[in-house]
């Protein structure tokens, strides 16, 4: 634990890096280990995204939540836009096995839910400070100066804006509205200078689209 967390020290680069694609492995991993283990494998995976927060928050400044309306608006918009644009575009790929832990666990059983809540905790609490922190904070800034932290984050740059929108797409199963939600995330940052905003209205457009797969049983946007 001490050498990360030295590293984290040392490296503006490293905290802001590392941890994310940390993250990132494991998902990718999480369903190579049967069906049942995939949930549990989205359990510890969660615990460490948990873990790997709390050991880089204090070398990492900018990530902290921000309340405005701005936030507020964004994340319903983004969850309306994903919803409401699902139809509407091609995938890349074949939609793999619907996360829904009803269907393996047993209907409205004690272990259904319980997965169903990690899941929604983690999407709303885990994924968007690990997210913001690599794009918004890191990648954007990166992609026009190496020495990122001199790099303002309420400056605009055309190429890193488009670029760093196209990629935080394409890391979802729906590439369109991640690239629309990358946009208007990195456009918010920019208009309040800081990726707090950005991070509660991703934690927003997360929990309201959980709660719409939960509520409505469409699991295919988990």
């Amino acid at each position: 634990m001490q050498p990360l967390r030295e590293k984290f020290q040392a490296s503006p680069i490293f905290v802001r890096v590392v941890p994310f694609f940390i993250f990132l492995a494991l998902t990718l991993c999480q369903g190579h280990f049967g069906e049942s283990a995939k949930y549990w494998f989205y359990v510890f995976k969660t615990a460490v995204g948990a873990w790997l927060i709390w050991q880089m928050r204090p070398f990492v400044a900018e990530m902290k939540w921000a309340l405005s309306w701005e936030a507020i608006a964004a994340g319903v918009a983004v969850c309306v836009m994903w919803i409401g644009i699902d139809n509407l575009y091609p995938k890349l790929s074949k939609p793999g096995e619907p996360w829904n832990p009803h269907s393996l666990f047993g209907q409205n059983t004690a272990i259904a839910w319980l997965f169903i809540l990690v899941r929604l905790l983690g999407s709303t609490f885990v994924v968007p400070p690990l997210e913001e922190v690599f794009y918004r904070s890191f990648l954007y800034r990166y992609l026009v100066k190496t020495d990122f932290l001199a790099f303002p984050l309420s400056r605009f740059h055309g190429l890193s804006f488009v670029v760093t929108s196209i990629i935080f797409g394409f890391e979802h199963y729906q590439w369109l509205a991640g690239i629309v939600c990358g946009l208007a995330f990195q456009w918010l940052v920019i208009r309040k200078n800081r990726i707090g905003d950005t991070i509660t209205a991703h934690a927003i457009a997360n929990f309201l689209l959980g709660l719409w797969v939960v509520g409505k049983d469409d699991w295919k946007f988990w």
